[in-house]
């Protein structure tokens, strides 16, 4: 790279880096003023606090990274242009396309970073940014249409569970049934159930098991701690929509395929989180294209008007993603045009734009 590539690369990641840096204090402080009663009133563990705050600002940087992004480019690409760095630049008999290619180089970094995040990092801090609303904010409240989970393992088997918890990996309320037919085999019932890893064993905590026998009549059993295998995992014991986000790429790839035999009703919102994972890394082109196409002008209204016209830009970006991911989860509309028209749509206009600015 030649110097002038060294140069707006570090003014690409500074300017990022720092909006983030301080965008996050800034959230946390606002969030802690909200969660404060409820962390005394349920006297949380530090370490508890110092783990959701992690998982907080991973979750938040996956949804509003193009913002930052995009309004970072915006901010020092003007700011080059309002001191005639670009003139200068371009004057050196340049092109506008060789300009372009230490923001090429930054997105892709910043895609790569973030897909890489997506593919395994993201779905953990998913995981325990809501279980910690799930057992904190929420534990004295019924939402039953998130917590529970009811759910056809194959053609005989079902299982119930009140909650999960994925950090201790134990669920409560557990009921597995066995039904045949329209004749119901047995039931256990427990207190909770615990996945234990190196057993590859589930333990059951004050378990029932109720054995229906011909001509009516019934066989229980009963154990303080009992160890089984079940034909379940443990994604299976997890409400079908938060199980998908909490999945590693991989793993979500298989839980779709699983789900789509099930005949699952939800099939579109996995896709979707599948397409996204992918679609919102590219962005990251797009969006810097689009912001250096703007904001390389010296412009009569300076910086200000670079910087509204890449909020409107930003805002309306995020309004394609949620409105046809609704339309997509709602409607049947198709999950991998759902993820990719927002790109295609601001693709086609960076495109124009970098037209525009290079003659």
């Amino acid at each position: 790279m030649k110097i002038i590539d060294k140069y707006i690369l570090k003014k690409y990641f500074s300017t990022f880096l720092g909006l983030m840096l301080l965008f996050i204090p800034i959230s946390i402080v606002f969030d802690l003023s909200e969660r404060i009663d409820k962390i005394f009133e349920n006297n949380i563990p530090f370490n508890e606090v110092a783990s959701y705050y992690r998982d907080f600002i991973l979750y938040f940087f996956n949804l509003l990274f193009p913002i930052f992004l995009f309004l970072s480019i915006i901010w020092f690409t003007s700011r080059l242009a309002q001191n005639t760095e670009i003139i200068a630049m371009l004057n050196t008999g340049m092109p506008f396309l060789r300009f372009l290619r230490p923001y090429l180089i930054g997105a892709t970094v910043i895609a790569t970073t973030v897909l890489f995040l997506n593919f395994s990092i993201i779905p953990k801090a998913r995981i325990g940014y809501h279980d910690f609303w799930k057992k904190y904010v929420y534990k004295h409240e019924k939402i039953r249409e998130t917590n529970d989970i009811y759910r056809k393992i194959d053609s005989i088997h079902y299982i119930y569970a009140s909650n999960m918890n994925h950090k201790n990996k134990t669920a409560y309320n557990f009921v597995f049934e066995e039904i045949k037919g329209n004749k119901m085999k047995y039931r256990i019932y427990a207190d909770r159930i615990v996945w234990k890893p190196k057993e590859k064993k589930y333990r059951l905590f004050n378990m029932k098991k109720r054995i229906y026998l011909a001509d009516d009549k019934e066989k229980i059993l009963n154990k303080h701690t009992y160890d089984t295998i079940f034909p379940f995992t443990l994604e299976d014991l997890t409400p079908i929509i938060y199980a998908a986000e909490g999945l590693n790429y991989f793993d979500l790839n298989k839980f779709i395929e699983k789900e789509k035999i099930r005949g699952s009703k939800n099939i579109n919102y996995f896709l979707l989180e599948k397409y996204k994972r992918i679609s919102l890394p590219i962005s990251a082109f797009i969006l810097t294209f689009i912001a250096v196409a703007v904001a390389s002008r010296k412009k009569r209204g300076g910086i200000g008007y670079s910087l509204l016209f890449g909020i409107v830009i930003s805002l309306l970006y995020v309004f394609f993603d949620k409105i046809f991911g609704i339309l997509s989860v709602k409607s049947g509309f198709s999950p991998f045009l759902a993820a990719w028209i927002p790109n295609i749509v601001f693709g086609i206009i960076a495109v124009i734009l970098v037209k525009k600015a290079a003659k």
